[in-house]
């Protein structure tokens, strides 16, 4: 028989709710018999035991929060009687054993590839047309328009129709009631691949991207320093084969300053990158004009590149959740955790973010840092990042969503002892800050927000040719460069939003499917989709998020 309850850890002093309970309902976990004392819905939490004012509460083993209010054993965990708390933390100097996974039958297996000089080896293979200052973003908007249709990259569905539909019953003087209730015939459909390719001047390039953002001046150096290395690590990206870079000329992301960045990422740098200064050119049409005969011989040597075989440890994986739910940290994420080991074990690399999310599992990390200096920078980083947040009048505990809550996820500790599980179990050889290079094989842990764009978008600037990003509620993030595979917590979700969604991880809350047979269902789609085999949904439509970190004031 389903179960209808879950205990994760022996030690857990609450089990989750896997169906809809209601009250007086008898439920069991092994030797544990409890009646349900109120209404609690799927993917919430009930106490195995009656908490007092102040008891701590425990999931995943540690501590996710303490009792506010009495809770009655079969009572339901709710922001109402749980509050946020974590256990301290400390580097003990222990030395941390893992075990890593079988990976036989994937150990001769490779991907097919685009081969940088660098050794590094790209998922997909764009040209970027970049921004240095929000200034420039209107032209950047120009040379998309200029550029995006007749190249034959637009992959966005169009409505037209349906527009063409309601204009004609406006025309025919319907009234607001009828238009509410018009039966649309639906949005035309985009070209399938094979179509797009057959009309694309430059078929071995997968599309032109453009960086739009709002910073590069008006902030600290501090800020325009960072941009200027997330932008690096996109133009140095083994995704990219080259780039078009608009600067205004007067503002604090100098272009001396992105080059500088970029010999730190890639001393050795040799692909077609193009700099036009708009205060040195002078017109708007001067300055578009250069652009597009600069990006179109770009665009000609780029499309030399073609896939090649690669072995699976030239894979780099960044690890992303967002609107999560109280499913998410016992399916999507403990298996991508899974696939995360198996890459590792295949000598590939793996990218923590979110250190928000992190909040509470603090120590179970630090144990397993290869080394002292590396716990060390981790804890360095934690606890600047918290005290930045309480200055600015806020806290990790405030990191939850609405969703989040509304869906289980009641205090930020329980958040991050599930989100922290798309790290695995492998160790943790380099914690990185913002927006530094990944260097190292294995488990990285990356300083970022817990935003789900601005931790995606850094995860790609550091390295990551492919991102895992599980969902329990349905988020689109994607990004313009990088693949993002959508990953769905609950088959519920994968069932009502199959157009966002590429894995279904419902299978183990189902019953169907055990995590390490899904996360080996995941490596095969991560193979697929780096090979170019499997376009994901995000790029299917488009969905190209790119928001970097501003960590300072403006000035």
């Amino acid at each position: 028989m389903k179960q209808n309850v879950l205990k994760i850890h022996p030690n857990d002093s609450v089990l989750v709710a896997l169906v809809d309970l209601g009250p007086g309902q008898a439920v069991q976990w092994e030797a544990l018999t409890l009646a349900v004392t109120e209404a609690i819905p799927a993917k919430h939490k009930l106490a195995i035991q009656a908490f007092a004012p102040g008891d701590p509460i425990t999931m995943y083993g540690v501590l996710v929060g303490k009792a506010k209010q009495p809770i009655p054993m079969g009572g339901r965990l709710t922001t109402f009687n749980v509050q946020h708390a974590t256990n301290s933390y400390d580097l003990h100097g222990s030395t941390y054993q893992w075990t890593p996974p079988t990976v036989d039958r994937w150990q001769m297996q490779t991907f097919m590839g685009y081969h940088r000089s660098d050794g590094r080896f790209g998922t997909a293979n764009y040209w970027l047309v970049v921004p240095l200052v929000f200034c420039e973003n209107r032209n950047i908007q120009v040379l998309e328009e200029a550029l995006i249709n007749d190249l034959g990259y637009s992959r966005r569905h169009t409505y037209q129709r349906q527009t063409q539909e309601l204009m004609a019953l406006v025309q025919a003087g319907h009234t607001v009631e009828e238009v509410l209730q018009a039966d649309l015939q639906g949005a035309e459909q985009s070209f399938d691949g094979l179509k797009r390719n057959q009309l694309r001047l430059f078929p071995n390039i997968d599309g032109v991207k453009f960086l739009s953002h709002e910073g590069g001046c008006g902030g600290t150096r501090q800020d325009a320093q960072a941009l200027c290395g997330l932008l690096a690590g996109y133009i140095t990206h083994p995704n990219v084969a080259g780039a078009t870079v608009l600067s205004l000329g007067c503002q604090n992301a100098q272009v001396a300053m992105l080059q500088e960045e970029i010999q730190k990422r890639s001393p050795q740098f040799d692909k077609p990158l193009f700099v036009l200064e708009q205060q040195t050119i002078g017109t708007e049409e001067s300055l578009i004009s250069q652009a597009l005969r600069q990006t179109f011989a770009g665009l000609m040597q780029a499309n030399a590149c073609v896939r090649q075989p690669a072995p699976l440890s030239k894979l780099s994986i960044g690890l992303e959740c967002g609107g999560s739910d109280g499913f998410s940290g016992i399916s999507a994420n403990p298996a991508v955790g899974h696939a995360s080991d198996l890459v590792v074990a295949l000598g590939g690399t793996v990218i923590l973010s979110e250190f928000p999310e992190l909040c509470g599992v603090e120590q179970e990390l630090c144990d397993r840092c290869e080394d002292a200096e590396t716990a060390g920078r981790f804890r360095e980083l934690m606890s600047t990042y918290a005290q930045r947040a309480q200055e600015a009048g806020s806290g990790f505990d405030m990191n939850p969503s609405p969703g989040n809550i509304r869906d289980g996820l009641i205090t930020d500790a329980m958040k991050s002892a599930g989100a922290s599980k798309k790290g695995g179990s492998s160790p943790v050889v380099a914690v990185l800050d913002y927006p530094e290079l990944v260097t190292k094989p294995g488990l990285n842990l990356l300083c970022t927000p817990g935003n789900d764009v601005e931790s995606t978008t850094a995860e790609v600037g550091s390295g990551a040719t492919v991102v895992l990003f599980t969902t329990g509620l349905g988020t689109p993030t994607g990004n313009p460069i990088a693949p993002v595979i959508k990953i769905a917590s609950n088959t519920v979700l994968a069932n009502r939003m199959p157009d966002i969604i590429d894995v279904n991880t419902g299978t183990v809350i189902d019953g169907n499917e055990t995590i390490q047979q899904a996360g080996e269902r995941l490596l095969e789609q991560i193979i697929r989709v780096a090979s170019g085999e499997v376009e994901v949904a995000a790029v299917r439509h488009g969905q190209d998020d790119f928001i970097p970190w501003k960590r300072g004031v403006s000035l």
